[in-house]
């Protein structure tokens, strides 16, 4: 395959240039395969599977191999997905143009660009898979198909009314159409080409074929879904939502004339009701007409503004009308299954609308009505959450936000960035925990919402010059191309001397081996999503897997629909961003990072796992003894005198249930008194989240809220107060990334044991499978001191205050030996406030 081709090649280039290449086989270096301009924020992730972090990087020039760049590691991060250690490699600061290579440790990134052009013609490229979408005459075959569309559903018309209905986009690799889809697609190709029209060239006609006609392509792909559109909303009072249905996953085809819908080559045109609908057994959720008459009146408002065609103006407030009449949601219609897209919200789209139609005519009214809109969606909804429905949330950002912010000042403006700061910092609270910045959740269409949480973040740049979150808004970009853990790029084609997909899930690759060249795939899901989906199957070995993880997955094989399918709005939404970072000349980099600058966060050399610090700095020789306590308490008087003979400080995570035991009130008092740490360790030792699927949560926020205010209410009669109890340690040492979140804006910071030493098996009975004596946990403990370059520098040791009757052979009696082993080797023995300031 071609990633086998271009992995070979750019080994024989290193080598040629006088590069060694280590067997990559536990650490890797990802970068951005498409480029970096000098003045953005530049930042690559080193990935490891072993347990020894880097510290350092250097950047080295690709032709001559001479080191042109050194810098330290900032901050080292824990396991992600397959990767038990991970850093960010931040090298913001170098800007000279070149072609260049990073080293770190073992590891050896790919060569990647730093230029003023590397985004040049990336945005036109992305309309190539527009194009090839075509319904009606598609100029990629040179060849017409669906141009019998359609027969009427639902309408005040008799059904099966022809009517016409011929042109369009396919909306992904299946040959249906929808208006939720395609107005928006239409909408972001018009806000691309008004918002950087010096970034596009004009190499096609309108049909699509190659040649010239003074227009440029986008506006060209733009008017092709505006014509589409107005088919769709032919009367004032006629809406349509879709062509065809689900009965069109009948196996892979190139587009023709499909004749499974019972009426020759006609297939269904579904007509806006605002009441649930579908074709068999399953119904939609539809409650109104909004969502989709608003996305028509704002596609028609801008298409006018740009083509001052004075029917698109007509169109715009007729749709506009119908939204303000019947609120609510349009779904679109389900088949024979029940997937459909699960739009829940409309307010956006109406907000929209308002401010499109009054950029359109100067109309105060519908400038006041979009206003009144924006209160109603503030924050878009899945924005820090873990998951959300298919589309439940569409479009995936409130593009209504940037286009009335623009037309307000005063206090009004103000509000609406607020909003857009506020979903920004949802994510980053999410992002900030991991090396890549993830706080995108890993549903179908990740990668749309990817784009789009990017756009968000340039727009929020733009109208207010804070580049706060500008190595987040960078992240997201980077991750689309190649800054992620397969490292490969998520836009078939681009760049063309990258891994990029080459067998996605669609017949023009699978069954013609045509190109799909600028198709942006769906993009990864949750382990849990794709092992959950039926009819997945890999044709090929999976070139990525040893990349796969519980978390996370992505197959670049046509039988994985769920991850390697390119769809055509998301392709139109990266057509936009495509075209900002290209037109972009602002410096989004300003000094050392700046988003924890904002943040008022300092670097460290602390490992951070799903957001909790797993190890201290491993530059220092010193580490904390924890223990934690719930049920048993039988070693507390025993670790309580073996720390005061060996003047020894450790920290005690209790839960509420354990402070408020009247066995337990005078140990907690001596190691009060004798400067151990005391901490929460949740009030009933709650289990956060399943053993088996991670990001699934089994508490609410409410409740997690309230079991450590709970915990914190049983540690006051001691004397102990957040203010000096700052960091936690959750119940079972079993948590992600929410809680982690949760905890921080609790003003808390989640910690964790280190592992490798297998210290916290001193739980284990007799019975257990991972059962462990407590001479063997002695013996790896220090088996693991000598075969890691950095031993237990930084280190978390966790043991337990006590442990079940049966199990006889207590760790307590060995903390003698393991604290004069400790001292023996220097280590210092420190709190855990004192480990991690």
């Amino acid at each position: 395959m071609k990633k086998g081709i271009l992995s070979l090649i750019v080994v024989l280039q290193l080598s040629i240039t006088g590069f060694t290449v280590n067997a990559q086989t536990n650490s890797w270096v990802r970068i951005n395969l498409l480029g970096y301009k000098p003045g953005s924020s530049k930042v690559a992730v080193w990935c490891s599977k072993a347990q020894t972090p880097v510290t350092d990087f250097s950047i080295a020039d690709a032709v001559t191999g001479k080191t042109v760049y050194t810098a330290k590691v900032e901050k080292t991060f824990g396991g992600y997905g397959p990767f038990t250690l991970t850093a960010r490699l931040n090298f913001s600061n170098f800007t000279k143009p070149g072609r260049y290579i990073i080293k770190a440790g073992a590891a050896t990134s790919s060569a990647f660009t730093i230029g003023a052009g590397v985004y040049k013609g990336s945005a036109d490229f992305c309309l190539r898979y527009l194009r090839q979408q075509r319904s009606g005459f598609n100029p990629f075959l040179k060849d017409s198909c669906h141009t019998h569309d359609g027969y009427t559903l639902y309408g005040p018309m008799p059904d099966s009314t022809r009517i016409d209905a011929s042109g369009g986009w396919h909306d992904a690799s299946d040959y249906l159409q929808y208006v939720t889809t395609s107005a928006n697609a239409t909408w972001h190709l018009l806000a691309a080409y008004r918002d950087f029209p010096k970034v596009f060239g004009d190499g096609h006609q309108a049909n699509g074929l190659p040649g010239s006609n003074n227009r440029a392509d986008v506006l060209d792909e733009a008017r092709w879904g505006l014509n589409w559109l107005l088919k769709m909303h032919p009367r004032s009072n006629w809406m349509f939502n879709q062509i065809a249905d689900d009965r069109d996953h009948q196996g892979m085809r190139i587009p023709k004339e499909d004749s499974f819908y019972g009426r020759g080559y006609e297939r269904p045109v579904y007509f806006c009701t605002s009441t649930p609908q579908g074709f068999g057994k399953y119904k939609n959720r539809s409650t109104g007409l909004a969502s989709t008459a608003g996305k028509f009146a704002s596609a028609f408002a801008l298409g006018y503004q740009l083509f001052k065609d004075p029917l698109l103006q007509d169109r715009a407030l007729s749709a506009w009308a119908l939204g303000v009449d019947k609120p609510g949601v349009c779904q679109t219609a389900p088949g024979r299954s029940p997937y459909f897209y699960e739009e829940d919200n409309w307010a956006d789209d109406m907000e929209l609308a308002g401010a499109s139609i009054a950029a359109m005519n100067g109309s105060k009214k519908h400038l006041t009505a979009a206003y009144a809109y924006s209160k109603e969606e503030t924050i878009t909804p899945w924005l820090g959450k873990d998951t959300a429905r298919h589309y439940q949330w569409y479009p995936f950002i409130n593009l209504g936000h940037y286009e009335l912010a623009k037309q307000l000042q005063g206090q009004q403006r103000k509000e609406l960035i607020s909003y857009y700061k506020q979903g920004i910092e949802r994510v980053w609270q999410k992002a900030r925990q991991n090396a890549f910045y993830r706080g995108v959740p890993f549903i179908w269409c990740s990668n749309n919402l990817t784009t789009s949480f990017a756009m968000q973040c340039y727009w929020y740049r733009k109208l207010t010059g804070d580049v706060s979150y500008s190595e987040l808004e960078q992240a997201c970009f980077d991750w689309l191309f190649g800054c992620n853990p397969w490292g490969t790029a998520m836009v078939y084609g681009l760049p063309a001397s990258g891994d990029t997909p080459v067998d996605p899930h669609s017949a023009f690759t699978h069954l013609k081996q045509y190109p799909i060249d600028g198709g942006l795939v769906d993009g990864p899901v949750y382990g849990a999503i794709y092992k959950s989906l039926i009819g997945i199957t890999l044709n090929e070995p999976d070139e990525y897997a040893d990349f796969q993880s519980d978390l996370v997955v992505y197959h670049d094989d046509y039988g994985d629909y769920s991850t390697n399918e390119p769809t055509m709005d998301g392709t139109a939404s990266l057509v936009y961003l495509l075209a900002a970072k290209e037109a972009d000349q602002s410096k989004m980099y300003n000094g050392p990072s700046a988003i924890h600058k904002a943040e008022g966060d300092t670097f460290t050399a602390f490992i951070y796992v799903h957001g909790g610090i797993t190890r201290g700095d491993a530059r220092q020789k010193q580490l904390a003894i924890v223990f934690t306590g719930d049920e048993y308490n039988g070693d507390i008087h025993n670790i309580g005198r073996t720390l005061q003979i060996n003047k020894v400080k450790a920290s005690f995570f209790l839960t509420g249930r354990f402070y408020r035991n009247k066995e337990n009130k005078q140990p907690i008092y001596t190691l009060k008194k004798q400067g151990h740490y005391l901490g929460p360790h949740s009030d009933q030792h709650l289990l956060y989240c399943d053993w088996s699927r991670r990001d699934s949560l089994l508490v609410t926020k409410e409740q997690f809220v309230q079991d450590l205010d709970s915990n914190y209410a049983a540690m006051q009669q001691y004397g102990i107060s957040r203010k000096n109890a700052r960091f936690f340690l959750p119940p079972f040492e079993w948590y992600n990334d929410s809680i982690a979140a949760w905890t921080r804006q609790q003003g808390l910071q989640l910690v964790n044991f280190t592992p490798g030493t297998y210290s916290n098996a001193d739980y284990t009975t007799p019975d257990m499978k991972n059962y462990r004596s407590s001479i063997a946990i002695m013996d790896s403990i220090r088996a693991f001191e000598k075969r890691n370059k950095t031993g237990l520098n930084g280190f978390i040791l966790l043991f337990h205050v006590g442990v079940h009757p049966s199990r006889t052979d207590r760790f307590a009696r060995q903390l003698p030996a393991l604290i004069a082993w400790l001292h023996s080797e220097k280590y210092i023995l420190t709190t855990i406030d004192k480990l991690i300031k």
